[in-house]
């Protein structure tokens, strides 16, 4: 009998737990497993505001994927996916095809524009390795070629953060934290730095508990930061932003950060989408498709008590990567399968140093107790895909 082919797309949270579960659950002689992603490492893309605010070494937030799965169980290909052939059931890369049995897309996610010109010209969208090693970088330059620059320019010193979700709050938190020590390196006087966060909903951390979201904001307006809540960006351009109300804040720095939409892969290969995700059914498969699954930030889920859909988390992310190794064991065994239900164990947002926001359960946690949390749940998480060994070598000490 045929051996199944497996095809994993991303080596995300998403197709990093799936990976890991199924080559646990199926032996050598059960299928044939082939994790694709573009590069040989996975990331923590829940840590990157840290290393694009320059708080910690960017080669803390990846990992070689060869140290975590084991290859001789699973192929691993170094590609990037440019289409998926649904009816011939193959997948096609930048250099070559797999044909597959089973498909899991776990692509993750990419900026949302929401239409406004100029965000992939003039700001900073990509939140990625790389893309926050660049981030970093900048911020620094502009530090550096201010005292250079003969008019001392304010907008050398004028950072925005487009979107106060949590991307965006996280970021600011690290910014603001680690400014003092960047205008004593500079020798840039406090006052001459500005940070502004805009967001164009009527509240920042939409959708998060409203005393939380207090706090948060009086302690990064306490370091600086400038909210403009209710307040859409019109334009992004080579000097600055142009706001709805015809106002223009001239800034160097645009970080981009108001939300994602999932991989423009997927409306590439025709699937049926929203903003590059799929309404998945509740075993995780695409509508019509008994064997294509899709997880992670590509993956639309509505909530039915708020009739919204659940956040792109890495917390969900997880979840349904368990539950779709799962679904996919029992097909190659003839085992019913499981419906996907989240469980939220609860949502925490750092502000950078030792504070951060957070709900676990129906307990709201402030300052450092949130903080100890959030370090907890990354932990967790390098846990649940490596086990101790790997919390040992890559986790943060969360005292």
């Amino acid at each position: 009998m045929k051996k199944p082919n497996i095809v994993i797309l991303g080596a995300g949270y998403a197709g990093m737990i799936t990976a890991s579960r199924l080559t646990k659950q199926l032996g050598h002689n059960e299928a044939n497993i082939t994790l694709v992603n573009k590069h040989d490492y996975h990331y923590q893309t829940t840590w990157l505001h840290e290393p694009a605010a320059g708080t910690l070494s960017p080669e803390r937030t990846r990992m070689p994927i060869n140290s975590v799965l084991d290859l001789n169980k699973i192929k691993f290909v170094k590609d990037s996916v440019v289409e998926i052939k649904r009816e011939q059931k193959k997948v096609v890369l930048e250099n070559g095809e797999l044909e597959f049995d089973y498909l899991v897309v776990g692509l993750g996610s990419e900026a949302e524009t929401f239409g406004v010109p100029g965000v992939h010209e003039h700001a900073f969208s990509k939140w990625t390795v790389n893309g926050a090693r660049e981030v970093k970088e900048h911020i620094e330059y502009m530090f550096a070629k201010y005292n250079n620059t003969p008019e001392k320019k304010d907008e050398l010193l004028t950072f925005i953060v487009a979107g106060a979700g949590f991307t965006g709050i996280e970021f600011i938190g690290e910014l603001s934290e680690r400014l003092p020590e960047l205008c004593a390196h500079y020798d840039v006087p406090r006052e001459k730095v500005k940070m502004y966060v805009i967001e164009a909903a009527p509240t920042a951390l939409p959708g998060f508990d409203p005393e939380l979201v207090e706090y948060g904001m009086n302690l990064l307006e306490s370091r600086g930061v400038e909210f403009k809540i209710n307040c859409p960006i019109k334009e992004v351009t080579e000097t600055g932003v142009t706001l709805a109300s015809g106002d223009e804040i001239k800034a160097e720095t645009i970080v981009w950060a108001t939300g994602v939409r999932g991989s423009s892969v997927i409306e590439k290969s025709g699937f049926e989408a929203m903003r590059g995700r799929i309404k998945v059914d509740l075993d995780l498969r695409a509508p019509g498709h008994k064997d294509i699954f899709v997880i992670g930030d590509c993956a639309l889920m509505i909530n039915e008590e708020i009739n919204r859909p659940y956040p792109p988390t890495a917390q969900i992310a997880m979840q349904m990567a368990e539950v779709c190794a799962n679904n996919i064991n029992a097909l190659i065994k003839g085992d019913s399968l499981k419906t996907f239900k989240p469980d939220i164990k609860g949502t925490v947002a750092s502000l950078g140093g030792k504070e951060a926001i957070g709900v676990v359960g129906t307990r709201k946690l402030f300052g450092t107790s949130a903080n100890f949390m959030k370090k907890m749940i990354d932990n967790r998480y390098l846990f649940l895909l490596g086990g101790p060994g790997l919390v040992l070598k890559r986790g943060k000490n969360p005292m």
